[in-house]
């Protein structure tokens, strides 16, 4: 039945478009920007995920990344039109374990405080519901991450409560 189901599960590699970003999967030849990302310090210190080691190690999760196989979307690359440069991520992805489908984004500095989040997070919502025809989706957050909290709320999000998620404890925003 899950192969039938994934025989004809439509992939939406290629993600929203909004007036200042493309979203579409991460590729190979986008290694260094995705080590980028996900070796920066600050990038990194409230998804409670280790820093990435190597340009080698990037190369490696871009290539064995599962969700647009697995669920048909995923977390994609945020793409400036204007300089046609990687400058994060953000997009949906399955949490099985809350049943339910989570809208997450991490950009690079210099792109912070420009509204970028808020925009590719109303997209991605956006998508989720129109075109995946999602009931809910959520968003969690560590109570520190300011700017995260901002830009969910700005993306009408609403709060509903806490809890521990893998060890640590988070916000729970969600939108129907």
């Amino acid at each position: 039945m899950e192969s039938l189901l994934l025989s004809v599960m439509k992939r939406y590699v290629t993600g929203p478009e909004t007036n200042r970003l493309q979203h579409r999967g991460f590729t190979i030849d986008d290694a260094e920007a995705f080590f980028a990302l996900n070796s920066t310090p600050n990038v990194m210190r409230f998804t409670g995920e280790p820093l990435i080691p190597t340009l080698d190690a990037a190369k490696q999760a871009i290539a064995s990344y599962p969700d647009f196989d697995k669920f048909g979307y995923g977390r994609w690359a945020s793409v400036l039109k204007e300089t046609q440069i990687v400058i994060g991520f953000c997009g949906l992805k399955d949490l099985a374990d809350l049943d339910a489908v989570d809208v997450g984004y991490r950009f690079l500095p210099p792109y912070w405080g420009r509204g970028l989040a808020t925009e590719a997070c109303v997209a991605s919502l956006d998508f989720g519901f129109t075109t995946l025809c999602l009931e809910q989706i959520i968003g969690l957050v560590v109570p520190d991450n300011r700017e995260s909290i901002a830009a969910l709320e700005k993306a009408d999000m609403k709060s509903d409560g806490e809890f521990v998620y893998d060890g640590t404890l988070v916000l729970r925003y969600a939108k129907r």
